[in-house]
């Protein structure tokens, strides 16, 4: 049997990743914690990250590169450099980004619907479901399209 992959699934994704990054650069040149269009960070709490965690725009700087490596991800899933990464290998990189991405997810939507204090809206929520669900449905393209015995039709979907 042959499966076709559903590709639209993972270019979405990329972008969504890709705006994560740009969002968290825009933040980090400016030395900002959040994300824009997001809840305000109080003064407060940038002292006590500082203190506690790390400098904040080293901290933005590495969620950006953590937002392009999450696009250069899920662009793996669908070109032939991909398919020569072990299948297991992939499935578990994916696996550790949808728990990453799930957690932050469960927070939007938590506080976007339920509020707990973060700060974030309704369509925040909204956009952590769309973010979660678009990157489990490029990790289930992927894992069908690459299991044993099942051939890649070629050609776009």
């Amino acid at each position: 049997m042959t499966v076709r992959q559903a590709r639209w699934p993972a270019y979405t994704t990329a972008v969504l990743f890709l705006g994560y990054a740009a969002g968290k650069a825009v933040y980090a040149a400016q030395g900002k914690l959040g994300f824009p269009g997001g809840p305000v960070v109080p003064a407060a709490d940038y002292e006590r990250y500082a203190r506690e965690m790390m400098d904040v725009a080293a901290a933005q700087w590495m969620a950006a590169a953590n937002g392009l490596l999450g696009a250069a991800l899920v662009l793996l899933t669908v070109t032939g450099a991909g398919r020569r990464v072990p299948r297991a290998l992939m499935l578990l990189v994916l696996a550790v980004a949808l728990a990453g991405v799930g957690a932050g997810a469960v927070i939007m939507v938590a506080d976007g619907f339920v509020g707990i204090g973060i700060g974030w809206q309704w369509h925040h929520g909204v956009i952590g479901i769309a973010a979660l669900g678009l990157l489990a449905a490029t990790t289930r393209s992927y894992a069908r399209a690459t299991r044993p015995g099942h051939a890649e039709l070629t050609g776009r979907s």
